[in-house]
């Protein structure tokens, strides 16, 4: 007795639900909406502006600029902790005097092991307007030692180099800069730029300009980036006549090219993550607060209802499977929380991790 396709279909997609729910773990989560930003309150922010910051991989430590009083500069760097993700942060400590200087210092980014930082400043012994420049310590106990330029490769004399992002695994260094001249030095773009080395030994190669799906061409000034841990997502700001938008750009393997970017909806920059993935940080002067710019965190809420009928089940899964091995938006639902630029097994695990829940969830029984 033949069976109705759509029926065989439902039942394969099922079937391969279950297998894969039980051969993965059980807390993969789905594609997202935004809540509603709020502000990190002011403990962590000022009446003076807070400016690019970068959050460790753990979640644990917070690193930020700001003109605040107690610096040694125009702009220092500046550090808030919490013992666990669930507690408060700490009164925010000026980094002391062998990263903070007498100029601007800004735009960290702390590496994995939280023995490097990284920064922007415009400090004597830069070679240009404004540097790149690193700091390292033997232990997250000791103090940094003193900043190092990091050099003429990465550092160029007739412009600024600034706001670098460290990847996880420390081997690639993205930043921005306008050393790339198109006219007058008030017309040069901004573009966003990687540089690579082999091993965490050998020195930086030179720096590449990312492509078009990142930086389009003369239309748009690229900034803020920000590389996701698995290196697979890189969040930056693209300015436009209303302001700076943040965007994500993402590829399906670090050896890859970057196969698309899109609008993430929110105005602000340097956007980090809650180890989770269920919190996204970022900077913006667009939502109120306490100074010019402030730190503010939202939600990541998930979406895996992909046909909207309120539940997901079956027909959600052969809509993965029915769009396998293309860039679908609306089914490249995994790796949380954006994706990797592709509708494959990471996407039906994830649908499959909220199979027979409802959406909006149903009200608890009285």
């Amino acid at each position: 007795m033949n069976m109705n396709r759509k029926i065989k279909e439902m039942l394969i997609c099922v079937l391969l639900a279950v297998c894969v729910l039980l051969a993965v773990i059980r807390n993969a989560k789905a594609d997202f909406v935004f809540g509603t930003p709020e502000n990190l309150g002011p403990t962590v922010n000022s009446a003076y502006m807070e400016s690019e910051f970068n959050m460790s991989f753990d979640g644990l430590e917070l690193y930020f600029g700001s003109d605040r009083p107690g610096g040694r500069g125009n702009s220092d760097i500046w550090v808030t902790k919490r013992a666990t993700i669930d507690d408060d942060w700490s009164e925010p400590v000026n980094l002391d005097s062998t990263v903070n200087g007498s100029r601007d210092d800004w735009a960290p980014s702390i590496s994995s092991d939280k023995l490097t930082l990284y920064f922007s400043s415009d400090r004597p012994g830069s070679l240009g307007y404004c540097d790149l420049w690193v700091t390292t310590r033997a232990s997250v106990f000791d103090p940094w030692g003193e900043a190092v330029n990091l050099g003429p490769t990465l550092n160029n004399s007739s412009s600024w180099q600034a706001r670098p992002s460290i990847s996880a695994d420390g081997l690639s260094l993205f930043f921005t800069s306008n050393q790339e001249k198109i006219g007058t030095p008030y017309s040069d773009l901004v573009y966003i730029y990687v540089t690579t080395r082999p091993t965490a030994e050998d020195p930086w190669g030179e720096p590449v300009r990312l492509g078009p799906v990142v930086n389009p061409g003369l239309e748009y000034d690229n900034d803020w980036p920000s590389i996701s841990e698995d290196g697979l997502s890189l969040f930056f700001s693209r300015w436009s006549s209303d302001g700076a938008a943040l965007w994500i750009a993402t590829r399906t393997s670090v050896s890859d090219s970057w196969s698309r970017s899109v609008s993430l909806g929110l105005f602000g920059a340097c956007p980090c993550f809650s180890p989770d993935g269920s919190i996204m940080y970022f900077i913006s002067h667009n939502y109120g607060g306490y100074g010019s710019v402030d730190l503010l965190q939202v939600s990541i809420e998930p979406i895996v209802d992909l046909n909207s009928d309120g539940i997901v089940d079956a027909a959600d899964v052969c809509i993965i499977v029915d769009n396998w091995g293309t860039d679908e938006p609306l089914c490249d639902i995994g790796p949380t929380p954006f994706g990797d630029g592709i509708v494959d097994v990471q996407d039906l695990i994830v649908i499959a991790g909220h199979l027979f829940e409802e959406f909006p969830p149903a009200e608890p029984a009285e």
